[in-house]
Order: C-alpha cells, then structure tokens, then sequence
C-alpha cells in the first residue's frame, strides 16, 4: 500500500517482496496538496530482471493512476496501465515513469481509451511520459487512442531513452473526436511529442499542434476523411531491406486506411496510418504488431 492508501498490486511474476519492502524513499511520497488530488498524479514503476524472469521490482502509483494486473509471458512481463478518472481535464497534469532493467522485457497497453474533457476556463490537460530502457531490455508499448473532446486542450510529451541494445515498439494513436457523435476535429488544440533517444543521440522526434479553429485538419493532403491516426515505431532490432515497401504494400490492400512505412536506419522502422473507421485503423494497427513482432 502506498502514502495515499492505494493499493500496489503484485501476483504471480510481480515481486511479492515489493509488498514488504522498505517504506518508500522521499521522493516517492505523496507531497501533493489536497486540492489536486486526483488532478496531479504520479505513476513510477520499475521492472527488472531476476532469477530468470522478468518483475515488477517497484510501483508508485497516486490516484487516479492504478496499477493493474501482471501477466507472465516467458520471460516478460505484461501489465495494463489502468486509471479510476473518467478522463484528463483542463488543468491535470498527470505523469508516467517507467524504467525497464537489463534483460528485462516487458509490455504494456492501456485499459482503455483516454477521453480528454475540456475546462470551462480553456485551461489544458498536461500529459508527461518518460521510459527508460536499458542495455538488452526490450519495451513493448500498444496505447489505446487519445480522444479529446469539443474544446479540450492537450499537451503531450512523451520521451523514450534506450541504452545500447535495447529495443522498443511503440504504438500510439489519435481520433478526431467523439467521431461515432459527429465530433470531428472540434477540439481547441493538441500538442504532441514524442522523442526516441539511443546512448543519448536523438534517434527519432515527431512534434506537432494542431489547432482545428485555425488551420482545418479535414483538407486534402492533411487528414482528409480520416478520424483516426497513430505512429508505430520499432527501434533497436535489425531491419531488413525491403521491409517497409512490403509493409506498405500489404497495408495498402486495407480498405478505409491509408498508410506509410519508412526504414529509417537498419534499426528503426517507422509506420503512420489514417483510417476512416474505427474497424479498419484498428484493424490495420493489430496488423502491423502481429509484423512488428516478427521482425
């Protein structure tokens, strides 16, 4: 049990230990004022490798942040992220620490879609995510979209740190709105980030805002009749020649999505896609983690 009274969690490869360990240092106590509880949040694990298998060796969580379920899986470990808010709203600032140790692999997906409301000021929701990933770990990220509501304002920022033969899959993604209610592209503003490092050299960095009132995102050559987009990063295993023009190639015989897949490097494969129905975009993201996972 945490300073707040939330219950960690640990079964089966999840470090039992971690339940009798030492009372947690001072930098991991909740020090929030009462006021912003449940809109301020912290949420730090840490995963290691030990004995064989991978464990969860520390987690932190301050509402509304949870910590789920683990499930083994060879040597990994899976673990959904779950909350007890019905979203982010103007004002939150809510941040992810994840550090994955030597060895270590582990995946990690949401419990749902993350609904972000607006506030009657205009104030916008901060969303901050960091990961860590060290010498031969290999992180696996699949996130549900983000949907910002009419009005809603969002900043996210979110960096990976790999250390030398680490590995990554990334998959984040975005509607346009509550698009099965006709919401589409009404929110005030996105800001988005995502930097991947290796050993400290920026490896990839995709930035953008965007501001429906001001620039139509609906317009040919922009998102045009899409509602839903996503990026899918690999990172740190080797990339065959040839891999992304097959990937696109298959990707464009997908109706209702439209697709581009770059090989960076010989170890960084990136994939966009936007998808005009729900079915399709979800549909062509698990496609492209069954391939991604092959490689």
């Amino acid at each position: 049990m945490d300073s707040t009274g939330v219950v960690v969690r640990a079964c089966g490869p999840c470090v039992t230990a971690a339940l009798h360990a030492p009372r947690a240092p001072a930098q991991h106590r909740d020090e929030r004022a009462p006021s912003v509880i449940g809109r301020h949040a912290r949420l730090d694990l840490t995963f290691l490798y030990r004995n064989g298998r991978t464990v969860l060796a520390q987690a932190y969580a301050e509402p509304p942040f949870r910590v789920g379920r683990c499930f083994a899986e060879g040597d990994g470990l899976r673990l959904i992220l779950t909350s007890c808010a019905p979203g982010a709203f103007g004002h939150d600032h809510l941040q992810q620490i994840v550090r994955v140790g030597s060895d270590a692999r582990v995946w990690l997906t949401s419990q749902s879609a993350l609904q972000v409301h607006p506030s009657p000021d205009g104030g916008t929701a901060h969303l901050q995510s960091s990961y860590h990933v060290a010498n031969r770990a290999h992180l696996h990220c699949h996130w549900h979209p983000l949907i910002p509501f009419a009005d809603a304002r969002i900043d996210q920022r979110i960096d990976v740190n790999i250390a030398g033969d680490g590995s990554l899959y990334w998959s984040d993604a975005l509607m346009s709105g509550r698009h099965a209610r006709g919401e589409r592209w009404t929110f005030a503003s996105l800001a988005h980030e995502l930097a991947v490092s290796r050993d400290g050299s920026l490896e990839y960095l995709e930035r953008y805002r965007i501001e429906p009132k001001e620039l139509a995102v609906a317009r040919p050559w922009a998102a045009g009749d899409a509602s839903y987009l996503g990026t899918t990063l690999v990172s740190g295993r080797t990339i065959e020649p040839g891999v992304a023009e097959r990937l696109y190639s298959e990707l464009s015989r997908l109706a209702g999505v439209r697709a581009a897949a770059d090989r960076l490097n010989d170890r960084v494969l990136l994939v966009r896609l936007l998808g005009v129905s729900g079915a399709a975009f979800h549909e062509a993201r698990r496609w492209v983690r069954d391939r991604g996972a092959s490689l």
